[in-house]
């Protein structure tokens, strides 16, 4: 194959190698230097909005909406940086979303069904929207663009027809999926939830066990690592990261959030998925090089129905968050949630082409994105420019891809 299918694994040094590139070096700390310059681009957008907001983006209770607002985002975009990394793509996560919705307020208002019962329905609609689309996709062989926009009328219709209007009046409990946060069992330190202050340090821990475990392996397997400072330095980075996002998000009213232990969840199970199992493997290889992969035993079909299937199960995730979020089904919902899905998975790094996304780097994109949606909504920027800005920054992220990908071409 002409690209290889696993993006986290360095290249080896090769043998009476002198000296190792910049390149190499940033495949050591994790991924190639697109990555890092797309968090550091986040950076650079969060402190130029600091500024220009006078030091209201940062503040705690906005720094916790900015989550519950683009929840929905973050959780599409899991899935549709593995349909990109496939070579496809999924035009009807919205309209699933807007249909997904209203079939939970339905079961819970008119059927008088449990909120839980009505969340497991949802997903479930969600995997079973996937499964109808890719069975064309993969087993009848119609073009993924083909069969997810008609599913994107179909749906869009069928939630019409089951909202009509809006379905308000949903239990409590339910809307605190979206809305609520975290029990506070452990009291206040100065002001700060603790049961945050708690997970963040849970968090880095975690983060400089599977660092430190990952550089065993690849020392353990004679592959190229970083150098001790730059290695340190990168945990230091991340550590100083997170820290901050947990005092932030502990002096904020409800402390951590409800849909963002969710979203972690997913990320943390997805990103282990894509990059240490199998099936993760075979989604790379065959956006690399579909034939070359069926020649090597990916059973190709079998592997694209379960991208859509799973993509359609995170539609339905993003469906309760989203109706959650609201208080109420609307037929209307999910307008151009397939827009921002594909834009922060474009921005985060995945490739035109396919065979290159990472999990990570699709929540960077999606972090992105709610940035300047906030920013420019605190600037007071009429809803037009922000549309054309945040298309720019799509037009330029993938211009860089492209324009990188050349000069890599000509070395």
């Amino acid at each position: 194959m002409s690209t290889t299918t696993d993006v986290n694994v360095p290249s080896p040094t090769p043998p009476g190698a002198t000296r190792v590139s910049l390149g190499q070096r940033l495949q050591g700390l994790g991924g190639n230097a697109r990555q890092y310059g797309i968090f550091g681009a986040l950076v650079v957008i969060v402190l130029l909005f600091q500024v220009l907001t006078d030091g209201k983006l940062l503040l705690a209770n906005n720094v916790a909406a900015l989550f519950q607002q683009n929840a929905y985002v973050m959780i599409l975009a899991i899935g549709m940086v593995m349909v990109i990394v496939a070579g496809h793509i999924d035009l009807s996560v919205g309209s699933v979303v807007a249909f997904v919705g209203g079939v939970v307020a339905v079961t819970m208002r008119d059927l008088d069904a449990p909120w839980i019962v009505a969340v497991l329905v949802g997903l479930a609609l969600g995997a079973l929207v996937g499964a109808w689309q890719g069975f064309w996709i993969a087993y009848v062989g119609i073009p993924a663009f083909i069969v997810t926009l008609a599913g994107m009328l179909i749906f869009r219709g069928l939630a019409l027809a089951v909202v009509g209007e809006t379905l308000a009046g949903l239990p409590t409990a339910f809307i605190r999926i979206s809305k609520g946060s975290l029990p506070n069992f452990l009291g206040f330190a100065n002001n700060m939830d603790v049961v945050t202050l708690v997970i963040g340090v849970l968090a880095v821990a975690a983060i400089v066990v599977t660092q430190l475990r990952a550089r065993a392996a690849l020392r353990k397997h004679d592959l190229h690592v970083e150098a001790p400072a730059l290695f340190l330095t990168k945990i230091a980075m991340v550590a100083v990261g997170i820290g901050a996002l947990t005092v932030i998000l502990s002096l904020s009213a409800g402390g951590t959030p409800i849909v963002l232990v969710i979203v972690g969840a997913l990320v943390v199970l997805y990103s282990f998925l894509m990059g240490r199992t199998v099936f993760g493997r075979h989604i790379y290889a065959i956006g690399g090089n579909r034939s070359a992969a069926a020649l090597s035993g990916v059973n190709t079909r079998r592997v694209d129905f379960w991208i859509f299937v799973n993509i359609g199960f995170l539609a339905g995730v993003a469906a309760v968050v989203t109706t959650a979020r609201s208080g109420a089904a609307i037929a209307a919902a999910g307008q151009n949630y397939e827009l921002d899905a594909i834009a922060a998975c474009f921005i985060g790094g995945a490739a035109v082409t396919g065979g290159i996304g990472r999990i990570s780097g699709a929540i960077v994109g999606a972090l992105i994105m709610g940035v300047l949606n906030m920013g420019l909504s605190i600037l007071s920027v009429e809803p037009s420019w922000q549309m054309a800005i945040k298309g720019m920054v799509l037009l330029l992220a993938v211009a860089f891809d492209l324009v990188n990908k050349r000069r890599a071409g000509t070395q």
